[in-house]
């Protein structure tokens, strides 16, 4: 692919996540060694990078030793793999950000166990330089949620979905507040948008992932997705 007549619009999202981490203590984990020796000075402008690696245990065990608050890690890695990586992060560390950028599409399995760990945010790399990954920054950093639609329509056409659970329907206003998380908003931003408290989405979304049964925030998104409680976000 010539990639020249998109090189101003990537460097204008290199900025603009240099602007979205500038706060975030990061960890990378990316399984090529050029990809991960250019994204490097990318992240640590300001010294928000805290470690990076090509595999899962040393990744793991510099999360275990260097605060952080955000994991960016690919799908292939010299060793493991990243879903691995991400439901291993999640199981520790259960606050903890975490971005997957999915290399190969076809790995259907990667993306579930992934969407079934937690993972906050999922990305096609085929994608980049479109914009995508200053998207899933802005709402996996900002506490909200990013699957690719590619990535999302892909799982969810070969894992349809299950019979809903008994108390699966959602009040109009449910519906609204997991409607915007689908798109990657924040609870802060919902409360803004539906002119809510704070404490309201967050009372809302406890309602949504007991009615729906699900274990966390990503896992009602997909949820509410499959069982079509709410529409697809627009691509941004």
């Amino acid at each position: 692919m010539d990639y020249t007549n998109l090189m101003n619009q990537v460097r204008a999202h290199t900025r603009r996540c240099t602007e979205l981490l500038q706060d975030e203590r990061i960890v990378i984990c990316i399984g090529d060694r050029l990809s991960l020796s250019l994204c490097i000075p990318c992240l640590d402008r300001d010294g928000q990078l805290v470690g990076a690696a090509t595999g899962e245990r040393e990744a793991l065990q510099l999360i275990a030793s260097r605060p952080a608050s955000l994991l960016v890690a690919t799908d292939e890695l010299e060793e493991g793999s990243g879903d691995s990586l991400v439901s291993l992060v999640k199981q520790r560390w259960p606050t903890l950000r975490t971005l997957l950028i999915i290399r190969n599409p076809d790995r259907r399995e990667a993306v579930r166990r992934a969407i079934e760990a937690g993972c906050d945010g999922l990305c096609l790399e085929s994608r980049l330089g479109y914009g995508t990954v200053p998207q899933a920054l802005s709402s996996v950093a900002g506490g909200g949620i990013y699957i690719d639609r590619s990535l999302a329509s892909e799982f969810l056409h070969h894992h349809p979905a299950p019979p809903p659970p008994p108390a699966a329907r959602l009040s109009e206003r449910e519906r609204d507040v997991l409607q915007l998380a689908a798109a990657g908003h924040p609870n802060p931003a919902i409360a803004a948008a539906l002119f809510i408290s704070l404490e309201t989405v967050k009372s809302h979304m406890r309602a949504i992932l007991r009615k729906l049964e699900a274990r966390d925030r990503t896992h009602a998104v997909v949820q509410g997705l499959r069982l079509g409680l709410v529409d697809w976000p627009e691509a941004g």
